[in-house]
């Protein structure tokens, strides 16, 4: 698999393009947007880390960019830890946001989230299948642990925006268009929602460890699927 690093700190490149190399992937790094773009446009990539302070450009502003050589996740890599540009990030296209500094099995098991080969693509997903929960999204059933879980509508319409990206974050704004069409609606009713969810598929609500909040930003369901 080859992946795309986009750092200006030599540091952290070097870094990363050993790390990634040891572990079997294919890396080119590039330490700006006009060289970014230009790799991207001469070869094939599966993913991409992105560092948002480029020397030439904002990364945000070159998602779009990347993006257009199709769906390739993105994952920011970023020292800017404040949550308007995580969501910015994200709106614009990015499928996650990783703090600096940040350890290298975490990185890992972000990249192996974000490159899990699926037999179909998200949006002809039918089903989510883990060990623990089960969405059908046509008959609109879930089940935990085996057990019919009875939601309302929109707590189904919420939980399969997330089932339907596990692993990754989804914006507050995603879920509130998933959910009420309207990313203008209070952020309270979302959070009330997702309190409702937890309360139906938590062991324990008050210490999550299905649905987690990505403070500021969104949430993301922590278990991936088995099947689609």
């Amino acid at each position: 698999m080859r992946i795309l690093i986009i750092d200006d700190e030599p540091a952290i490149a070097n870094t990363l393009d050993a790390v990634l190399t040891a572990k079997g992937y294919s890396a080119d790094v590039a330490i700006n947007a006009k060289e970014a773009l230009a790799k991207a446009n001469a070869k094939q990539f599966d993913l991409v880390l992105l560092d948002l302070g480029l020397p030439d450009a904002d990364g945000k502003d070159i998602i779009q960019s990347l993006l257009q050589h199709g769906q390739i996740p993105i994952l920011v890599v970023s020292a800017r830890h404040q949550e308007t540009e995580k969501v910015k990030a994200l709106d614009a296209g990015a499928q996650d946001f990783i703090n600096k500094p940040f350890g290298i099995d975490e990185l890992l098991a972000r990249i192996r989230v974000a490159t899990r080969k699926s037999g179909v693509s998200d949006a002809k997903r039918h089903k989510f299948v883990s060990e623990v929960l089960e969405m059908d999204f046509d008959k609109r059933k879930v089940m935990l642990l085996g057990d019919d879980v009875r939601l309302s509508p929109k707590e189904f319409d919420l939980l399969a925006a997330l089932a339907q990206h596990p692993g990754q974050v989804i914006t507050q704004r995603q879920l509130l268009i998933a959910g009420w069409n309207d990313p203008t609606v209070d952020g309270q009713y979302l959070r009330t929602y997702i309190g409702l969810l937890r309360q139906k598929l938590e062991a324990d609500p008050s210490e999550p460890s299905l649905i987690l909040t990505e403070p500021g930003v969104g949430y993301r369901l922590a278990i991936s699927s088995k099947i689609t």
